[in-house]
This record gives C-alpha cells, sequence and structure tokens, in this order.
C-alpha cells in the first residue's frame, strides 16, 4: 500500500511541475504560473528589502534579480522533476531496478540519484530497470527530461531576446529625446518648426515598441523583474515619456496643422498601449488596487504644472504653435493624473527614485 502511495505522490509531484513548466514556458499568460511565479514573486520581494537597505547600492542590488529568478526556475523545474522520479523509483529499488554492481540501496538517497539519472539517458547510471514496467518508467523520464531541458533553454534564449528588445525601445526613446528622458524636448525633436508629418512616423514607431513591450511582458512576465543601471532602460521610463509626450500632444499643441495629430491612430496607439503596460505591471505586480487622480497631492499637482510650463516653452523655441492657456494647462495636469501615480507606483519596485525617471528634465530646461 506504502509503495503504491509513494508511486502515486510521484506521479502528482511530476504532474505538478510539467504543469507549471507548461503555463510558463508554453502557455506563456503574465500571471498563470503555478509554482515558480509564486517564488519568483518571492524572491523579488527580498531583494526589494536588500536593495533598500543597500541605499546607494540599491540598484546593483536589484539588477541581480531577474538572473537569480531564472536560475531559481531551472532549480526548482530539475528539483521538482528529481524528486517526482525518486519517489516513483524507490519502491522498486532492489526489485523492478538494480544496481549494475553489488546490492542494489534501497534508502531514499540513492533514489534521487536514480530518478535523476533517469530524467536525462536510459541507462546512464549504475542502475538499471529489469521489470518491463520500470523500463517504460525510464522510457518515459528520458523522454520528459529531453524535452523539458529543450523547452527551458529555449525559453531562456527569448527571455533575453525579448529584453534586448525592451532595452532598444528604452535607448531610441532616451536619443529621440536628445539623451534628456523630457517630453518637450522629444516632441520638439519629432516635430520641428510645426513639421508634424514628419514626426508622425517617429510616433507610430514608438507606439508600435510600445504595443511589443506590452505583449512581451505578458508572455515572459519574468521581464519585469530585469533591472539595469541606467535609468532609460527602465520600462517605467519608457512608459513616462510616451504618456507625457502624449498628453502634451493633446493639451497644448495649438492651430489647425496640429488638430489632426491629436486624433491618429498612432498617437491613441502610443497613449492606449503606454498606460495599458504600466497598469497591467503594476495589477499583477504590486498587487492591490491602483492608485486613482484623487492620490496626487497639491503639491505633486503643482510641480506637474511647473514642469508642463517647462514643456510649452521648449515646444514654443523650437518654433511649434503651443496654447499656453489656463484651460490647456488644466487639460495637461488632468491627463497626467490618468497615469502619473501608476509610474509613481511602479518605479520604486525596480529600485528606481522618481528623481531617476525625470532626472534630466531640469538639464534640459
Amino acid at each position: 500500500m506504502m509503495s503504491v502511495l509513494e508511486r502515486a505522490s510521484g506521479a502528482l509531484v511530476m504532474g505538478l511541475v510539467l504543469l507549471d513548466v507548461f503555463l510558463t514556458v508554453l502557455y506563456a499568460r503574465i500571471g498563470t504560473g503555478l509554482f515558480a511565479d509564486r517564488a519568483a514573486h518571492l524572491v523579488w520581494i527580498a531583494f526589494r528589502g536588500a536593495a533598500e537597505a543597500a541605499d546607494a547600492r540599491r540598484g546593483i542590488v536589484q539588477s541581480f534579480c531577474g538572473p537569480v529568478i531564472l536560475l531559481l526556475y531551472v532549480l526548482f523545474w530539475a528539483v521538482g522533476l528529481t524528486l517526482g522520479a525518486g519517489l516513483i523509483i524507490h519502491p522498486g529499488l532492489g526489485t523492478g531496478v538494480q544496481a549494475g554492481n553489488g546490492p542494489t540501496p534501497t534508502d531514499f538517497l540513492t533514489a534521487l540519484y536514480a530518478g535523476g539519472s533517469s530524467m536525462a539517458i536510459v541507462g546512464a547510471s549504475d542502475f538499471k530497470p529489469t521489470t518491463d514496467g520500470y523500463r517504460l518508467v525510464y522510457l518515459v523520464n528520458s523522454l520528459i527530461g529531453m524535452s523539458v531541458t529543450s523547452l527551458v533553454l529555449t525559453y531562456v534564449m527569448q527571455v533575453y531576446g525579448a529584453l534586448r528588445q525592451r532595452n532598444a525601445l528604452g535607448l531610441l526613446f532616451h536619443a529621440l529625446s536628445g539623451e534628456t528622458s523630457d517630453a518637450g524636448g522629444l516632441l520638439a525633436r519629432l516635430v520641428p518648426h510645426g513639421q508634424f508629418s514628419a514626426g508622425y512616423n517617429h510616433l507610430a514607431t514608438l507606439g508600435e515598441g510600445m504595443a511589443q513591450l506590452k505583449e512581451t511582458h505578458h508572455f515572459y512576465p519574468v521581464l519585469f523583474y530585469f533591472r539595469f543601471r541606467q535609468p532609460y532602460y527602465a520600462v517605467s521610463a519608457q512608459a513616462h515619456l510616451a504618456l507625457d509626450a502624449v498628453s502634451l500632444i493633446r493639451s497644448s499643441l495649438a492651430g489647425e496643422d496640429a488638430a489632426w495629430l491629436k486624433q491618429t491612430a498612432a498617437v491613441e496607439a502610443l497613449w492606449h498601449m503606454s498606460r495599458m503596460l504600466v497598469v497591467t505591471l503594476e495589477t499583477t505586480f504590486l498587487r492591490g488596487d491602483p492608485p486613482g487622480p484623487e492620490a496626487v497631492d497639491p503639491e505633486e499637482r503643482q510641480r506637474w504644472r511647473t514642469h508642463w510650463e517647462r514643456a510649452v516653452s521648449r515646444l514654443a523655441e523650437a518654433g511649434i504653435a503651443v496654447a499656453r492657456d489656463e484651460s490647456a494647462a488644466q487639460a495637461y495636469l488632468d491627463l497626467r493624473a490618468e497615469w502619473a501615480p501608476h509610474i509613481a507606483r511602479l518605479a520604486p519596485a525596480m529600485a528606481y527614485r522618481s528623481a531617476e525617471i525625470e532626472a534630466r528634465e531640469s538639464e534640459a530646461s
């Protein structure tokens, strides 16, 4: 009876691990992981605490979080499959599974060794299956081991490929803004002297890039845990720049030439995809209800207004017609209130401070 229960437990463990691999690697939807996803979240919480304690070196500490979590995935799945195989093989030691030389040990550590060996290549260890039932077990274990190894290696390569694309988009935003991370500077370069048709293609490219960024985080949630030293690689920085630029376009650009730009699909896509990305990451990884516009205090709104005044001055200097009245300022503040609280909550999650996300705005002004 105990041997049947042990084999059933082993099959259950292997089944749960394989389901976790399926949900993480093949099904690939944010928030659907079984065990690895939750373990990753706990590791991230631990790194956040360590980063806060490190203070000045918080970025360096947090930068190890993503690679460590990927390593955790591999170890978790390998140990889980080995444990399951060991539970299945343990009752058969000495009967269905025999040592190649001498008497066959029957302890559980030996069963783990035999089970782990069976996940690689049949007959690779000193323990051989001697019954048809255990020959089938070894064959299935070998197929599972090779399949999971291939899937995990492919998954890791795809994660780093998606990470490279995310960084490339961040670098593009950084370059187009004149390395300032300032939305006013970005628009001044995209539509110099009011040449909106010239900037439309760039806005369309950025909107497409944000849509791809949203989907890569949807397929590879582990990307959230990767942090780089340069703030412009941060998702929160990219979204901040995109949403601030759209807020300025919709609230502050004036004239008939700008009217069509405000209604284009490129501007709508840039706004919608950027906001969706931030809210999705926030609700998935930070838990709890996201903040609303009412969470903004008056001092913060005044800081936004000062930023708006600098931005419209920068646009006017570039020969772009702008609206500088109170209604334009209020429209900008209302738009910013829709997204800024989300980014203010998301940025510290990866050890970025608000001053870093907007650090170079003052330099641009």
